[in-house]
């Protein structure tokens, strides 16, 4: 199977309608897994909710993506790599992605968007402290619009109008995801990102099925009482969060700037509000939309001011940072994906 590498010019490029189709496809799916998630844990308990969706998405992508035996070229995973594996999953997908399952139980899914929508504020305050990189007066001012929105919204919180203990928790996922982020850029992974994330998502999802145990989830599972619309939802994540959403985004990643590829951590949040006004019948006042604004605001100041490198993922779609030397091992995995028949 031959890999892609962008250095041959005989490569197709290919059109704007595909990479467009790529985009708006990972705009709507990654936003909408907020409203998927709020579903889902109306009749499951949410972490064990998020870590049926890990362990079942993850084993899947590991399979398809592991080393083959014919394959002397291919990487194995080893002891180190599980570690970095288990502690990334363990701050996205435990700290992230179950905390706001958690928190989406008495906060709705657009609020829960929009205070997950910072994570590039904390990742460019985590750019400035762990790896002391100087930050442009564009990226300040983008740090001070985008808090401030955070602000109005945990303001909200302070008066009643919003859960606070549901609040604190999402902004408790967004340090925890940025964190993860930060250290994953560095950590012993597999160069394969599609193999990385498979690992990423099934370690998360062991220590999310531990937290659920320690935290007495089975003790609250009814699974008579499950809803048919909790399953879709689960389901919806595990197929398009988790799958449909990251494949689009590798590809794009290796297709088109990354400039336009992070336009996701701006438009994801305003897909979410309007799914879960239009579905749920989210109360929208108007000084949340004044707050998402805000907040929207801030991290395009903060996308557009830094230097081109990897991106944070997202912690409603449960997706982690790729970094960019990773992605050509990955695309004849795409490929292979692309190949297989939907019934399959």
């Amino acid at each position: 199977m031959q890999v892609f590498d962008a250095t041959h010019p005989e490569e197709r490029r290919p059109s704007m309608a595909m990479i467009w189709t790529a985009l708006v496809s990972v705009w709507i799916v990654w936003g909408s897994t907020y409203l998927a998630i709020r579903v889902g844990v109306e009749t499951i308990p949410p972490l064990l909710m998020a870590s049926a969706r890990f362990l079942v998405a993850g084993s899947i992508l590991y399979l398809i993506a592991r080393p083959r035996r014919r394959d002397p070229s291919s990487e194995r995973p080893t002891p180190v790599h599980w570690r970095s594996a288990a502690i990334i999953g363990g701050a996205l997908l435990l700290g992230g992605n179950g905390l706001v399952s958690i928190a989406e139980q008495s906060v709705p899914s657009g609020i829960a968007a929009l205070i997950i929508a910072s994570v590039p504020l904390f990742l460019a305050v985590g750019d400035r402290v762990a790896f002391r990189k100087r930050l442009s007066w564009v990226a300040v001012l983008g740090l001070l619009v985008g808090f401030a929105g955070v602000a109005l919204l945990v303001g909200q919180s302070l008066a009643g109008r919003l859960d606070l203990f549901g609040t604190g928790l999402l902004v408790l996922a967004s340090l925890s995801w940025a964190s993860g982020s930060l250290y994953a850029r560095a950590a012993p992974l597999p160069r394969n990102p599609m193999l990385a994330a498979a690992m990423e998502m099934v370690a998360g999802g062991v220590v999310l099925l531990v937290a659920a145990s320690v935290t007495g989830e089975f003790g609250k599972l009814d699974l008579a009482g499950i809803s048919l619309e909790s399953l879709l939802g689960l389901g919806y994540l595990v197929v398009f969060g988790s799958w449909v959403g990251f494949v689009a985004y590798i590809w794009l990643l290796s297709k088109t700037s990354t400039a336009l590829v992070g336009t996701y951590a701006y438009v994801n949040p305003v897909v979410a509000v309007l799914l879960g006004w239009a579905v749920l019948n989210e109360a929208v006042t108007s000084r949340t939309l004044l707050a998402g604004l805000v907040i929207v605001v801030g991290v395009a100041l903060i996308v557009g001011a830094r230097e081109p490198r990897p991106l944070a993922g997202d912690p409603g779609a449960g997706e982690p940072p790729v970094p960019r030397r990773r992605l050509r091992r990955a695309l004849g995995l795409v490929r292979r994906l692309q190949r297989v028949p939907a019934g399959r």
